[in-house]
């Protein structure tokens, strides 16, 4: 039969005893239920974070796709051919061509400037979901050569318009004539209204068709500003622009999501850490206590020590003793921690509208903010991250008490029994 090390055996039999002093007992459970709630709630603020960082990405790349390719310091011309090379890559799976330009959209004394973005609808599919967002209309009614546009919400309410209605388009690309050089004027018909679930695209982008868009701001045929590529996997972005400078010959660029929206998702991650460091610190108050838990019990044992030290046990084995009892503390409390947050995140979508209904509010009324429920996304990685914090806290914590127990002498310890 299996028999644990002696050292094993005294480190769970003083856990399991009932000491003489309650206090330490007390302290002991206090440290198990400090380290279980740190380790809680930050696997829950972890997951939190995630569900944000996860819902705002899917919303801002939901507009826009994962990369997109063009000519350097000039317009893409012949994107057919291109196109055809990149579905040939097995990371692509989708791509479309578009035309990004600034202008300026006037109804009556309203004035708004706007991201102009002329498509193809039967293509822009492969690399967004706008045609999913169109709530008013249709994406569909994006036909060449009747000029129609389609408008994010917050747009359409500054400027005063909904389906059906006509607004003007001024583009930057002049016009020479005998009055010298004049802006491009030209009149719409509002085809449909979308809401992205982001102000900045609700607010300031509107849809042309690309052959509408390439007339209005004096493209060649066959030119676009680029081709829009939408991957497999968004985070591969790296090995597709590698992949692409060995297979594309001439002077092209390359722009991904990381890049698009750099300050934005840093902002993220590094609010991420830091709650992260903050929320650590409940650990670490916790492991901490198990500092002042295992002196009290060296001091409670001092006579066991000795007599430990007389029959034999080195100081080595004394100093295993009470980090084995500290590391089973903290272990618990951890576990117990783990469980408990792995539940309450996978949850939050139920506890947390419970929560509202009990107390009759809601932490993001819909009304005021775009994500009016409280995400979740829970991430293992996170997970084996708190817990290895908590166990390498514990370890520390129990490191100078049990290098005390070592240096008791048996000779000052039984000196007055």
């Amino acid at each position: 039969m299996f028999k644990l090390p002696f050292e094993w055996l005294l480190g769970l039999r003083y856990i399991r005893a009932k000491r003489r002093n309650g206090f330490i007992s007390f302290i002991s459970m206090s440290s198990m239920i400090g380290i279980g709630l740190g380790v809680m709630a930050l696997i829950t603020v972890m997951s939190i974070m995630n569900g944000f960082q996860h819902e705002l990405r899917e919303r801002i790349l939901g507009m826009t796709a994962h990369m997109t390719l063009s000519e350097s310091y000039q317009r893409l011309g012949d994107w057919q051919e291109i196109y055809n090379i990149s579905k040939q890559h097995p990371l692509v799976v989708g791509a479309a061509p578009n035309i990004e330009e600034q202008g300026m959209l006037t109804n009556n004394d309203r004035v708004k400037g706007v991201m102009v973005r002329g498509v193809l609808p039967e293509y822009e599919g492969q690399v967004s979901n706008i045609e999913d967002n169109v709530f008013i209309g249709s994406f569909s009614s994006l036909k060449a050569g009747e000029f129609g546009i389609i408008l994010g919400f917050d747009l359409a309410q500054n400027l005063a318009v909904t389906v059906g209605d006509r607004l003007t388009l001024i583009a930057p690309q002049g016009s020479v004539s005998p009055m010298g050089v004049l802006p491009r004027i030209k009149r719409l018909t509002v085809v449909g209204l979308f809401e992205a679930g982001m102000y900045e695209y609700d607010s300031g982008m509107a849809f042309l068709h690309l052959e509408d868009a390439a007339r209005i701001f004096k493209y060649r045929d066959g030119e676009v500003s680029g081709l829009q590529l939408r991957l497999s996997d968004l985070f591969l972005v790296h090995q597709v622009r590698n992949d692409y400078i060995e297979l594309l010959e001439g002077q092209y660029s390359m722009r991904d999501w990381t890049q698009q929206h750099a300050n934005f998702f840093k902002a993220i991650q590094m609010e991420k850490r830091m709650m992260f460091i903050v929320l650590a610190l409940i650990i670490m108050v916790a492991a901490f206590n198990i500092v002042s838990t295992m002196v009290m019990v060296v001091t409670d044992k001092q006579k066991d020590i000795a007599v430990l030290r007389t029959i034999g046990a080195s100081p080595l084995s004394v100093q295993a003793i009470f980090m084995i009892q500290g590391l089973v503390i903290g272990i618990i409390g951890a576990l117990l921690g783990l469980l408990g947050g792995v539940a309450l995140s996978l949850n939050i979508d139920v506890i947390i509208p419970f929560i509202e209904r009990l107390f009759g509010f809601q932490f993001f009324p819909a009304d005021v903010y775009y994500i009016s429920e409280v995400p979740s996304k829970l991430e293992w990685s996170d997970v084996w991250a708190v817990s290895g914090l908590a166990f390498v806290l514990t370890l520390l914590a129990t490191l100078y008490p049990a290098w005390r127990a070592s240096r008791i002498q048996p000779a000052e310890a039984l000196r007055y029994e």
